[in-house]
């Protein structure tokens, strides 16, 4: 699965000037390629992430989430979420998860990774748990 130029891009112009909240990455099966689908504004909440995903089918996913630690310190994480709802098609599913792990080495600097076939596993309580 090819990963097209403008997924690294986005995904670089997110890490060092955090000009987006998010980026949602689609598999476009005739093309063979990861393309961009959706970009987040910074001024995007948690929810408009959550709400970008499709109910029924599978995507990848990059979210900058900022939090602020016990010891009151601003920090940020790159959190990437592979998307797989149970309801989506089974060839999906196969076809996404086979090509996460290729997908993922392009980008560099995630610092978590969340499989989540419903909201309630990706939920920012999730995140938090794991940002700490």
């Amino acid at each position: 699965m090819a990963v097209h130029d403008d997924c690294k891009l986005k995904f670089l112009e997110l890490k060092a000037k955090r000009t987006h909240r998010f980026i949602v990455f689609k598999i476009e099966e005739k093309q063979k390629q990861v393309i961009v689908e959706k970009l987040g504004k910074p001024t995007d909440s948690y929810e408009d992430f959550t709400a970008s995903l499709p109910a029924n089918e599978c995507r990848y996913a990059v979210y900058d989430f900022d939090y602020v630690t016990d010891e009151n310190c601003q920090k940020s994480r790159i959190v990437f979420v592979a998307w797989s709802p149970d309801t989506s098609r089974v060839r999906s599913k196969m076809i996404y998860a086979s090509s996460k792990d290729r997908f993922k080495r392009e980008l560099d600097g995630i610092q978590i990774e969340l499989q989540a076939t419903d909201p309630t596993e990706m939920g920012l309580d999730v995140i938090r748990s794991r940002s700490y």
